[in-house]
């Protein structure tokens, strides 16, 4: 049974690690704490399930959501995890390096570790400061820090500047 349980908290630790994808500099060195109502484990499939009222944290980074799911791939898969939130809506807040904040939410956010690609579906926002980007889909590509939002059958992409912020983005 002891080594039941140590493989369960290996296999749960290797997994939380991975959340730490989303975070800046300073919050990736930082404990990621995980609180939900329920939590399950299957190690046949390598899949930790958090539902019902779930609260991440690590560092500056706030994550809720009402179920958060995170794969691991097989071993020598040359994969990496994924994690997928849910929620009315999943909501996430961070301070970034220049002490902005950034904050968005989404009814579902993908988020896969190996190619560092964000997903944002159904009712998507991301925020920051005053301005910000609604779309039924917004993707976010890390590496290259390429954003597309799209619009959905009954609704378009609204964007909102505030050219205050824009000039002092440019001046830095």
């Amino acid at each position: 049974m002891k080594f039941v349980n140590n493989k369960i908290f290996l296999l749960t630790t290797l997994m939380m690690t991975s959340i730490s994808a989303f975070a800046l500099k300073d919050d990736t060195n930082q404990p990621i704490n995980i609180v939900s109502d329920n939590q399950a484990l299957d190690m046949e499939k390598s899949v930790v399930t958090f539902t019902d009222n779930v609260v991440i944290t690590q560092g500056s980074i706030l994550i809720k959501a009402s179920k958060v799911v995170i794969t691991r791939p097989p071993e020598n898969s040359g994969k990496k995890e994924t994690v997928d939130a849910f929620g009315s809506p999943v909501t996430f807040h961070q301070l970034l390096d220049d002490g902005k904040p950034v904050d968005g939410k989404a009814n579902k956010v993908h988020y896969d570790l190996g190619t560092e690609f964000l997903t944002l579906t159904g009712n998507a926002e991301l925020k920051q400061l005053d301005s910000k980007i609604n779309g039924e889909l917004i993707t976010y590509d890390v590496k290259k820090q390429q954003l597309r939002a799209n619009g959905g059958a009954k609704s378009r992409v609204t964007t909102v500047l505030i050219p205050s912020q824009l000039q002092k983005a440019k001046g830095k």
